[in-house]
């Protein structure tokens, strides 16, 4: 099946990856919906986690100036171990009513900070780590993270290099994490390999474009996209988990 709409589906990936970009919480959000319409679901988590890697990398290299080191330690850290927990419960839980759960969640946190818009997240150690810990064990279980640690990082209101950057080095650890466990589990099949060559191309390409629009937007504009992103991310996650119950 997929050869047959090998060109839709990279298309559709090299959207979901400048978006990413642009939201600087990672393409995983918006590819996991697409590759879902063509692999089963231990599949899609195995390719996103390797599409996911090439494209992190490319963002370090593209905005590798404006790395936050206290977010990378406090939020970092802690989604990098809760990747690996959540990858390795992956085999036992229900990924519906999970993705069901944070479509909610998402929803709910994105409408509250974009309807007050001087409502402040205290800038605080212990909410980076609440933030890679949530966002680190939803990106084991579902496949994606980023728009919880998005939301966090959002809350801190910093620029935008240093929020893409920070966002690509934490995303690089959990994915180099979760890879491994997602092969030892099966997830990753060598006739696959081939779609993870091209979306490396992909990964290169969508961030370039991606931080050539992103020049264009204010630092309040690019606060407020990203919160418009994961409300969008949100919603399609409740109508595509509830399609499926």
């Amino acid at each position: 099946m997929l050869s047959r709409y090998l060109p839709v589906f990279l298309i559709l990936a090299l959207l979901a990856e400048v978006l990413g970009t642009i939201g600087g919480f990672g393409s995983s959000v918006f590819f996991v919906p697409v590759a879902n319409f063509y692999f089963d679901f231990q599949s899609v988590l195995g390719i996103t986690a390797l599409f996911h890697l090439s494209s992190n990398v490319t963002k370090i290299a593209f905005f590798r100036k404006g790395l936050d080191k206290r977010l990378l330690l406090y939020l970092g850290i802690p989604a990098i171990i809760f990747v690996s927990i959540g990858a390795f419960l992956s085999k036992y839980v229900n990924p519906g009513m999970l993705g069901l759960i944070l479509g909610v969640f998402l929803i709910v946190l994105s409408l509250v900070f974009l309807i007050f818009k001087k409502l402040v997240v205290k800038d605080s150690n212990k909410n980076a780590i609440a933030g890679g810990v949530l966002s680190g064990l939803s990106a084991g279980l579902l496949g994606t993270g980023g728009a919880i640690r998005g939301i966090t990082m959002a809350a801190f209101k910093m620029d935008k290099a240093t929020f893409i950057a920070t966002s690509a080095a934490i995303d690089f650890g959990v994915d180099a994490s979760r890879v491994v466990i997602y092969y030892y589990n099966g997830y990753m099949h060598q006739d696959h390999l081939y779609i993870a060559g091209l979306l490396l191309i992909v990964a290169i390409v969508g961030t370039w474009i991606g931080k050539r629009i992103l020049a264009y937007f204010s630092q309040e504009q690019f606060r407020t996209l990203v919160l418009v992103l994961i409300l969008i991310i949100g919603i399609a996650s409740v109508f595509s988990d509830y399609i499926k119950m």
